[in-house]
């Protein structure tokens, strides 16, 4: 043991990233990342970007993005959080309506960086295991003041039913964290839940849809009274001025984004149904991956031998996960030399 080191940072085990190959060759179909580029509009912005701008410090409120998301989204801005990706306003909800004596609960399997985020802050943890076939379960509630439901899941792409949710929220005593980072890969969203219920919070990510990851750029939408509590505890400056820059250029770019969108959804169907025709288990999936069961095989087998023939997707060795896949969308060419290097 370390003794600089917070006791519960040093017993922590870090969230893991799907790996990041430099190789060119390498296709990665691991991390759900948009194999478009973002909008053009980017582009032109970062052509004509004064850089003497850099020098000053940014709008710490980020008043025009906010002004922006909110008119997306039929709310006030005041109803707006923006983040340095939705990851930091999911941290900073733990920390805001966590109490040292509660928990943080979600479903399992899911997003993995939450349990890593409550042990950060010493906060034990309540995961709900998900029905035999991935599908929504009751939570357990007793002990936790913030549950995390990630909508369309991770890993396994499928969308939850929005009375469920709904029901849920209203029942539950805590603050319920709706995490649509896939969402717009989706038939449908929470959205509403948010703007009725004062306990509610949805969050948004510009990684994926938006084709942003590399940016870091996320926001979250609530009753005004949760989210002025999450503007207390940020960072000064959480949103550097390129990113709230580039966040209003794509956002103003819906053509683009609802093409790339609607890509994205087709050859994702596509795929699917071409792994199902190879006798592969398909779940449904709302994202822009895919959750499989391979035929003939393990999943680990699959992921060793794709990675031999330099295609990256991703494996979850645990008892729960372990016997599928997560195979990100990429365009059409990228899709068809994953199938054809298929066993």
């Amino acid at each position: 043991m370390n003794a600089y080191v917070k006791k519960s940072v040093e017993a922590l085990r870090p969230y893991v990233p799907g790996e990041q190959s430099t190789d060119p060759d390498v296709l990665k179909l691991n991390t759900n990342e948009n194999p478009y580029p973002p909008s053009s509009a980017v582009q032109s912005l970062l052509a004509d970007f004064p850089v003497e701008e850099l020098r000053k410090y940014p709008d710490p409120l980020c008043r025009e993005l906010r002004d922006a998301i909110s008119g997306m989204h039929g709310c006030g801005p005041e109803q707006v959080f923006v983040g340095n990706g939705s990851d930091e306003i999911l941290l900073l909800c733990v920390r805001a309506f966590v109490e040292k004596n509660a928990a943080v609960g979600f479903f399992k399997p899911s997003y993995s960086l939450y349990p890593v985020l409550a042990e950060i802050e010493n906060v034990p943890v309540l995961p709900t295991p998900l029905g035999p076939r991935f599908q929504w379960a009751n939570p357990q509630l007793d002990g936790s003041s913030l549950f995390f439901i990630t909508n369309p899941n991770a890993p396994t792409g499928m969308l939850f039913p929005k009375q469920k949710i709904a029901g849920f929220c209203k029942s539950y005593g805590g603050v319920v964290v709706l995490d649509e980072a896939y969402v717009d890969f989706a038939s449908d969203n929470c959205l509403d839940v948010a703007h009725t219920l004062p306990n509610v919070i949805v969050t948004r990510s510009l990684s994926k849809s938006y084709s942003l990851a590399g940016l870091r750029l996320g926001y979250a939408i609530g009753p005004p009274e949760l989210i002025s509590t999450l503007c207390k505890i940020k960072d000064s400056y959480n949103v550097d001025v390129l990113a709230q820059r580039i966040g209003l250029a794509v956002l103003r770019d819906q053509e683009y984004f609802s093409d790339v969108v609607k890509r994205t959804c087709a050859t994702r169907d596509r795929v699917a149904t071409a792994l199902q025709e190879k006798g592969y288990e398909v779940f449904p999936s709302e994202t822009n991956f895919l959750w499989v069961c391979p035929a003939g095989l393990e999943a680990s087998e699959l992921f060793h031998h794709l990675r031999e023939k330099k295609i990256l997707i991703r494996h979850f060795p645990d008892e729960v996960t372990g016997g599928f896949v997560r195979i990100s969308v990429g365009t059409d060419e990228e899709m068809d030399r994953f199938l054809a290097c298929l066993p």
